[in-house]
């Protein structure tokens, strides 16, 4: 046999020289016969016999070795060429051995198994069961258990099972199985099974050995004959695992199934509305028993919060959760992705046998050995059967030649067999040129037993028939030895279209959104702070301390002393960082919009600083300064701000001799936010008395761009995917689903949108929507418009019922629509409608107009061109710490110039509000002498804001990022509208072009009334602290 299998070229082993064991015995009894020497000395006073007792010491390397190899080849890695382990292979074998294509008690097919397997009854039935449950190679009856709630199976008296017919065609071929004794030499059982599919990868597979591993994910079985025709074919090909659970994958570190790499599984979680979510495929290796398990656990926590979970499985899954009434679904959602098995982490570690030795193959290299063995496979029975063609042929003609000579006629007066045999031999002799082969004793005796019956019924033209069907049979299946490739193609595309009906992928391959714990985790804490000493926590001794907020156990929280030094740490039940706690508050890692305003004396007696930062990520635990780092430095003033508001202060200054303006306005407003390493600006080299709130500020940051990731189906604002555009306040984004439906919805980017979700588009109350579709029930093509209807419910914009087909939908106005005709009404020229005064608008649940009576080819819309859109802008302004500065934020150049004129230089030249010399009017300053020698405190106060003022309006000039800044602007803040302070790029490009001067200072040095420029409305979220509220710098602290 092993010859013949020489002829079809199949692989032999690398090294002929030394053969590798055909048993895991072989080759642990060759072991110690390999490292014989090294062990010599070295362990025979261990191992040497002492009186007929041997140490045990001794013996454990040698058992140990017996033991490993005898578990990794015999028990828990799969082969490469039938893709079993030893016991599923000796079911199956046993299973074929009772076969009359009934079905079989699994009791009885487990005695049959303890023929060939030498293990308990338990395991052989826990092995059966789950190659039934994979519902391939196994037809079962009754209570076999459920892969999805875990159930198990009944007892194997009371189920039943047979070989199916995929099983029976493809994994069984006595003439091509390899045999060898059972393990007490009283059976053959096949080394390896004759499959001629790649069944390894269809199933998958998982055993732990000893020193080693196997996980294969099980893969989809019509992808995986496309990929064996492709290999046939020399096309590339790519295979990802498909779970019989279904559920979502995210295969992106899928690394070929080798170990390194993982697979991301989710259940797939649909809102029936907003207080129900429903699970209707669980992840694989979970089951929704574990699931409910998990969801429970997780809400005992206070991970997340629902009010009841039920399980509904039975043929489909159906878990069905009711979320809290305080609790967002979309975010419950995520919870349950990040704190319950609703996603787990798979490992694949692709571990087989070959060559009686364990290698780590990936499964692309798995499918294209298993798709040459089932070539080798497939081109070893045509061999067979061409034998087999051949041997019928020669039998035939001989009979031939014998019955029409009448050669049976020499027999007669021959007293022995062997003179019978003679004489017919020598009478075949004038014939055996006609033969393709050499006539042997066999076939002379085989003549000889004929009986005289079929010799006298014997048909000669029904014989040539035969004789004329055989030698064709013979040029076929030489044909197909010949072209070994199309014929294996031939035989997977033939498997595939009768069984493969039914086998579609089960599990969606997507790419998942990393999901922050942090972020969708429930508040089940509350933060406290005892400032004076220092600790803060959440744990039970800290209650009688200061309630901070609510919060999460998992949050980071931010904590400032009075001297300007913050750490970011894990909240915890009780910690300490520093006595005199100024600031506490949750930390959120990358958050661009929290902006920190800050006043702080730089040393014991040094200047006044402000500066506006944002603080995204840093390193955990690590102490940081948010003033310059002087000793003794001395946070005056900070507010923390959600959405980047700026507040105005009135601050008032130490009376001093010659200082008769003691009272100023701040406005946050005008300086730059900048990264967290910033210093700031000067503000003033005098002495604070007190400092008053005497404006709540506005959000000074622009909209939110807004992305739309296909791949995820999820919003985000780091540019994956297609840009919607610029959000903020009430804007809203319209969905559209394959069912023809649309809702409108606002854009938080932590919602979910459905698994139909085919655009995601900005919502324009006044668009209008031109639709055209075919009516089936009426057989005409129709055509609406529509403007969408403000709604978070699903709305039906063509027919329920499902008789109506989307053609074609355009939102341009101005559109035209061509019609093409076929059939009778082929040789009519096409129409164009146009779509405005085709038409009115009306509700979405209109009919709409028809469109024709003839038949019609094609629709189109003819869309006019739009210019092109502006790229939304990148520029974030300038900044000189480590963090960059917030996107829409003020830029760097206008911001300091209004604070500071310092440019972009943050903190090199800051001269605001001091006596230092210097262009007063370019910088935005003023000097000692005003602030000593004015007529009033009110007059000097209005200088300052009226020159601060003048000082945005030439840094506009300059700087066209510079949000908020005009010449000439007295308003403040929130007298301005949203947008109003964006002045576009190409007027402030002109205006530099031009040569456009700043804005002097009026020469009498009066004042003009009004404060400051800049910042974009949004809703503003402060702390505590009322407007005009006197603050004591001693005890400053708005938290």
């Amino acid at each position: 046999m092993a010859e013949e299998k020489d002829t079809i070229g199949r692989d032999e082993p690398l090294n002929e020289e030394a053969p590798t064991p055909q048993t895991a015995g072989d080759a642990a009894d060759a072991a110690p016969a390999a490292d014989a020497p090294a062990r010599a000395g070295k362990f025979d006073r261990l191992t040497q016999d002492e009186g007929g007792v041997r140490k045990l010491t001794g013996m454990y390397k040698n058992w140990f070795l017996d033991y490993a190899s005898y578990v990794i080849l015999e028990r828990a890695v799969p082969h490469v060429e039938d893709g079993l382990k030893p016991v599923q292979r000796r079911i199956l074998h046993a299973m074929k051995v009772v076969d009359d294509g009934r079905y079989n008690k699994v009791a009885n097919i487990v005695g049959q198994t303890m023929q060939y397997h030498p293990h308990g009854d338990a395991s052989i039935k826990d092995a059966l069961v789950q190659l039934g449950q994979k519902d391939l190679l196994i037809d079962c009856q009754g209570n076999w258990g459920n892969i999805l709630t875990g159930d198990e199976a009944a007892a194997g008296r009371y189920i039943e099972a047979r070989l199916s017919k995929f099983a029976s065609e493809v994994v069984f071929n006595k003439k091509t199985t390899e045999w060898m004794l059972s393990y007490d030499g009283r059976k053959e059982e096949p080394v390896t099974l004759p499959i001629k599919f790649p069944l390894l990868l269809a199933q998958g597979s998982d055993g732990i050995a000893v020193g080693l591993a196997s996980k294969i994910l099980p893969h989809n079985f019509l992808e995986l004959i496309n990929a064996c025709i492709a290999h046939l074919e020399g096309r590339e090909f790519q295979l990802y695992p498909d779970f019989p659970t279904g559920g979502m994958a995210d295969v992106s570190r899928y690394n070929d199934g080798l170990r390194g790499g993982a697979v991301k599984v989710r259940a797939k979680i649909s809102k029936i509305d907003k207080r129900t979510l429903a699970i209707t495929e669980i992840p694989y290796t979970t089951t929704t028993e574990s699931i409910k398990d998990s969801i429970i656990k997780a809400n005992d926590k206070g991970k997340i919060k629902i009010r009841k979970v039920d399980d509904n499985t039975a043929d489909k899954v159906e878990i069905i959760i009711q979320v809290s009434p305080d609790e967002s679904s979309d975010k419950t959602i995520d919870a349950l992705y990040a704190f319950t098995d609703c996603e787990v982490s798979i490992a694949p570690n692709a571990c087989v046998i070959w060559e009686e030795k364990p290698h780590f193959l990936g499964v692309s290299e798995i499918l294209r050995r298993s798709a040459e063995h089932t070539k080798w496979l497939l081109g070893r029975e045509l061999e067979i059967r061409l034998g087999e063609l051949n041997e019928a042929w020669h039998a035939a003609s001989l009979e031939r030649i014998f019955i029409e000579n009448k050669l049976y006629q020499l027999i007669e007066g021959c007293k022995s067999r062997e003179e019978a045999y003679a004489a017919v031999d020598k009478g075949l002799e004038p014939f055996k040129k006609r033969l393709r082969r050499e006539v042997t004793l066999s076939d002379v005796q085989r003549l000889t037993e004929l009986k005289f019956i079929r010799i006298s019924r014997y048909d000669s033209d029904k014989a040539d028939n035969e004789i004329r069907q055989i030698e064709e049979d013979i040029k076929a299946t030489q044909y197909d030895l010949d072209h070994l490739t199309e014929y294996a193609v031939a035989y997977y595309e033939r498997i595939r279209d009768k069984y493969g009906k039914g086998k579609e992928r089960r599990t969606e391959l997507r790419e998942f959104d990393n999901i922050e714990a942090t972020k969708v985790a429930v508040t089940n804490a509350k933060l406290y702070v005892d400032r004076a000493e220092g600790f803060f926590g959440i744990g039970k001794s800290m209650k009688d301390a200061e309630f901070v907020c609510d919060c999460s156990d998992i949050d980071d929280v931010i904590v400032f002393t009075k001297d300007g030094r913050y750490v970011i740490t894990k909240v915890s039940d009780k910690a300490f960082f520093e006595k005199g706690i100024y600031y506490i508050g949750v930390f959120k890692r990358n958050d661009e919009r929290t902006i920190y305003n800050v006043l702080y004396r730089d040393g014991k007696n040094g200047p006044i600083m402000m500066k506006r930062c944002a603080i995204k990520a840093i390193t955990r635990d690590k102490e940081y300064d948010i003033t310059k780092g002087t000793p003794k430095s001395e946070i005056l003033y900070m507010s923390v701000n959600p959405n980047g508001e700026a507040e105005v202060l009135k601050v008032y200054f130490k009376p001093r001799p010659r200082l008769k303006k003691v009272i100023v306005d701040l406005d946050f407003s005008t300086l730059a936010i900048k990264g967290r390493q910033s210093q700031g600006n000067l503000f003033s080299r005098y002495g604070i008395h007190k400092i008053v709130l005497k404006e709540r500020g506005t959000s000074t940051l622009g909209g939110q761009n807004v992305w739309f990731d296909e791949d995820v189906r999820r919003l985000n604002a780091d540019g994956r995917g297609k840009l919607l555009g610029e959000f903020k306040g009430d804007d809203r984004i319209i969905v559209w689903t394959s069912k023809n439906q649309y809702y409108i919805t606002g854009y938080d980017l932590g919602q979910h949108f459905p698994d139909e979700t085919v655009r995601v588009s900005r919502y324009e109350p006044d668009r209008v929507y031109s639709v055209c579709y075919y009516d089936r029930s009426q057989q005409f093509y129709y055509m609406k418009r529509f403007t969408a209807e403000m709604s978070d419910k699903m709305q039906f914009f063509l027919d329920e019922d499902g008789q109506a087909d989307l053609v074609a939908v355009t939102e341009r106005t101005g559109a035209k629509l061509e019609i093409t005709y076929k059939g009778a009404h082929a040789s009519r020229p096409a129409d164009e409608v146009d779509v405005d005064e085709f038409v009115g608008v009306k509700s979405h649940r209109a009919k709409g107009k028809r469109l024709t009576t003839y038949e019609v080819a094609t629709l189109r819309f003819i869309e006019p061109e739009l210019p092109p859109e502006p790229e939304p802008s990148d520029d974030d302004g300038g900044d000189d710490g480590s963090d960059d500065a917030p996107s829409g934020g003020s830029g760097a150049s206008g911001g300091e110039k209004a604070g500071s004129g310092n440019g972009a230089s943050g903190g090199a030249d800051n001269r605001a509000f001091d006596g230092s010399n210097g262009d007063a009017a370019d910088r935005g300053t003023i000097d000692a002498a005003a602030l000593s020698g004015g007529d009033s405190a009110s007059s000097a106060a209005s200088a300052i804001s009226d020159r601060s003022a003048s000082a945005p309006a030439s840094a506009a000039a300059e700087n066209p990022a510079t949000p908020g800044v005009a010449a000439g602007t007295a308003a403040s803040a929130q007298d301005r509208p949203a947008g109003a302070d964006k002045p576009a790029a190409k007027d402030a490009a002109a205006a530099k072009a031009s040569g456009a001067k700043k804005t002097p200072a009026r020469p009498d040095g009066l004042p003009r009334t009004g404060t400051t420029a800049g910042g974009v409305e949004f809703e503003i979220e402060r702390a505590r602290g009322d407007v005009d509220e006197v603050i004591d710098p001693e005890q400053l602290n708005l938290f």
